[in-house]
């Protein structure tokens, strides 16, 4: 497994993360087996970097991690968390809390679900607009002075956001959706991150399986699926969004390849300092993410992928109109 460091002083952790979220019902009902099996495939692959958050399944994903884990050694894995969304017990989204006694009474809470004395990634899940932001990077850096937390990230936060973060206390990475589908980081976010030494880990590089070459307009979606309400898999949307896949397709089928070996592949090729979560929950979607680092693109190639899914041409916004407010991301840079 390829290694990239996050950001200019953060750890070295594999080319490729594990994004979690996924096990915990988010698309339906996940099988617990499975998803401990590709916990342990990811790892034998040399996977380090497992990516959850406490409010997926409300503890249940990092519960799921602390089972797989057993055994491994701790120093072999980085753990990347995000906390403060706040939900009621039937899954409803309640705001976010970013303030200091908040972060530290989280962390208390994922670190006895984990089993560890330590997280290597510690960020918000998204900015709490009542509380600043320096509030609440203090509050984390007091966790690393503690040694409760290693590094501290950031997630969905623009350009404006990210200065007042990294002068309060170094961030390695920026955790934001980036992919083919979602390019809005390209103007502005993604200079700032490179201008202030922060990695990018980059979320929904397959549009959440949209863009990954298995999905079909006949297509269910199964009880609990967010992505019933996610606007690029409705109507006319999904529509011209599978046009977009169908060419992306003929390029992979001349590279031998998948479309979603192809997509993640072009993520890979945007920077050393991008290290793409591949959400894979099934042995089999993370055995065709791992062909990626097999696929070699050419600049032929990647000006064929350019052409055939140019920037903005995504049908529809990548969250639904409520989930869209809360992201300080988009505020900043319009829809990506």
């Amino acid at each position: 497994m390829d290694t990239r460091r996050l950001g200019s002083e953060g750890p070295i952790v594999s080319a490729m993360g594990l994004g979690c979220m996924g096990m915990s019902g988010a698309y339906g009902p996940s099988d617990r087996a499975e998803s401990i099996a590709t916990l342990h495939a990811a790892l034998e692959a040399g996977v380090t970097l497992l990516d959850t958050g406490d409010f997926y399944g409300m503890g249940h994903n990092e519960l799921l991690i602390a089972e797989a884990l057993k055994g491994v050694d701790r120093d072999a894995v980085q753990l990347s968390v995000k906390f403060g969304a706040q939900r009621d017990p039937a899954g409803a989204w309640l705001g976010f809390d970013g303030r200091p006694a908040a972060v530290k009474t989280a962390l208390a809470y994922t670190l006895q679900r984990l089993g560890v004395d330590h997280v290597d990634i510690y960020r918000a899940g998204r900015l709490d607009p009542q509380v600043p932001v320096e509030e609440t990077v203090g509050a984390i850096a007091d966790c690393v002075k503690a040694g409760w937390v290693r590094h501290i990230g950031l997630s969905e936060v623009g350009s404006a956001t990210l200065r007042r973060a990294a002068a309060v206390h170094p961030i390695v990475d920026l955790q934001i959706e980036y992919g083919l589908l979602t390019r809005g980081i390209e103007a502005a976010i993604l200079p700032t991150c490179r201008e202030l030494g922060i990695g990018i880990t980059a979320y929904g590089v397959l549009s959440r399986g949209l863009i990954g070459g298995h999905w079909s307009k006949d297509a269910g979606f199964a009880a609990g699926d967010f992505r019933t309400h996610s606007p690029r898999f409705q109507g006319d949307n999904l529509d011209r969004n599978l046009t977009l896949v169908e060419a992306l397709r003929v390029i992979a089928e001349q590279k031998g390849a998948s479309v979603a070996q192809i997509a993640i592949a072009w993520v890979l090729g945007q920077g050393e300092d991008i290290v793409p979560l591949v959400g894979a929950r099934r042995r089999d979607r993370l055995d065709e993410a791992l062909g990626a680092f097999d696929v070699v693109l050419t600049a032929e190639d990647f000006a064929a992928i350019e052409r055939a899914v140019p920037p903005g041409a995504a049908a529809g916004d990548r969250y639904p109109t409520a989930m869209m407010a809360h992201l300080d991301s988009e505020r900043t840079t319009g829809a990506g």
